[in-house]
């Protein structure tokens, strides 16, 4: 993917113990950090990776492309002294990568660790991190119980449609949704009790079966999350029409089952929450297109080949893996960060109607960095 190097800026270094907030050009912190740790996925999803386009033959990334868990957990380390406090790994499908339940231990080590130097008594405790991961489900009857032994926070599934044949059509052949609700009930088995269920919702392709999502998790303790489709990367095809907005989906869900507004858990969360009115549960819904939250966003993107991206819609990244592997020490990849932060002045889906009328005007496609290599 592009990179784009990044002139450092001068910084004095912070601690895991202290950690330094740094803020972009619209005042936005940097406390969410989501690492896609590999490009490779074993669905087909017509939105991120479809089957035609990514064939046996296609040339993933080689493994030498690849971050490496250590200096995965180098950087992890440099950006939770920035002030991160929570860590999303994705993919591609994450549960491809060969030992990531170890990384998952580098990553609560990371945020666990106590520094006997700093203190008379021997330790001070570092802030823990919330670990999450999100997956297709897929391979959650072989993994969930490590994930959890090793220290995983939360899991999040995604899940576009109950409709075995809604389902291949979306989400490809390889796999029968019984397949993913089977990975959803290991989860529960190890542990995980509230998963976050996303359903990426496209007019006239799965749209159709919003009220069965609803009814099959409503009471399960698990928050089933409705995404508007979004224009991530450009191999999607993505158009305006094919956007079910986040007010119709709540108008007809509420229709079925009554629901009213919850107010926001913390400040940047992406999801508008519901509550059934019955007590039953809560459904989320995530409106990138029709009300946008580019205002709050809080998020970093690591990629698989170790890029800094700071937008879901960005056409490029500051390169990290380079400096890293040329012998940039601790000090000067953190200039590189806080550069790329405090430059940052992303808000894509605040802008859209915008640059979509000046590409419909005939300027060039701007080509974005596709899904499966910053994982959603």
């Amino acid at each position: 993917m592009p990179t784009q190097s990044t002139t450092p800026t001068s910084l004095t270094p912070p601690t895991l113990d202290r950690p330094e907030a740094i803020t972009d050009r619209l005042g936005r912190p940097l406390r969410d950090l989501r690492i896609s740790v590999t490009d490779r996925c074993n669905f087909r999803c017509r939105y991120c990776m479809p089957a035609e386009l990514f064939g046996e033959k296609y040339a993933f990334l080689p493994r030498d492309e690849i971050l490496s868990f250590e200096e995965i957990e180098r950087l992890v380390g440099l950006f939770v002294g920035f002030g991160v406090e929570k860590i999303r790994i994705t993919g591609g499908e994450p549960l491809l990568r060969h030992d990531v339940t170890s990384l998952i231990e580098r990553l609560v080590d990371v945020g666990s660790a106590s520094s006997a130097s700093d203190s008379p008594s021997g330790a001070v405790p570092r802030r823990p991190l919330d670990i999450a991961m999100t997956t297709n489900g897929s391979l959650l009857p072989r993994f969930a119980k490590s994930l959890a032994e090793a220290g995983l926070s939360r899991i999040t599934v995604s899940l576009d449609s109950l409709d075995p044949e809604t389902f291949h059509r979306t989400n490809g052949e390889r796999f029968d949704v019984a397949r993913v609700l089977e990975g959803i009930a290991a989860a529960e088995d190890a542990g995980f009790d509230q998963l976050k269920i996303n359903c990426v919702v496209q007019h006239g392709v799965n749209d159709d079966g919003l009220i069965e999502l609803a009814e099959h998790f409503r009471g399960t303790g698990h928050t089933l999350r409705f995404i508007e489709f979004m224009d991530v990367g450009t191999r999607n095809e993505w158009q305006m029409d094919e956007v079910v907005e986040g007010a119709e989906i709540i108008e007809r869900i509420g229709a079925v089952l009554p629901v009213e507004p919850v107010r926001p858990g913390y400040a940047g969360e992406v999801a508008k929450r519901w509550r059934y009115a019955d007590g039953s549960g809560e459904i989320g819904v995530i409106t990138s297109v029709s009300s946008p939250f580019c205002g709050d966003c809080s998020r970093a993107r690591l990629t698989t080949e170790g890029a800094l991206v700071t937008c879901l819609f960005a056409d490029g990244g500051t390169d990290l893996r380079g400096p890293m592997r040329a012998g940039a020490d601790d000090d000067a990849l953190r200039e590189i960060i806080a550069s790329t932060w405090a430059g940052r002045q992303d808000r894509y889906s605040e802008e859209r109607q915008g640059l979509l009328q000046i590409e419909g005007a005939g300027e060039q496609k701007r080509e974005r960095v596709e899904m499966y290599q910053i994982g959603g």
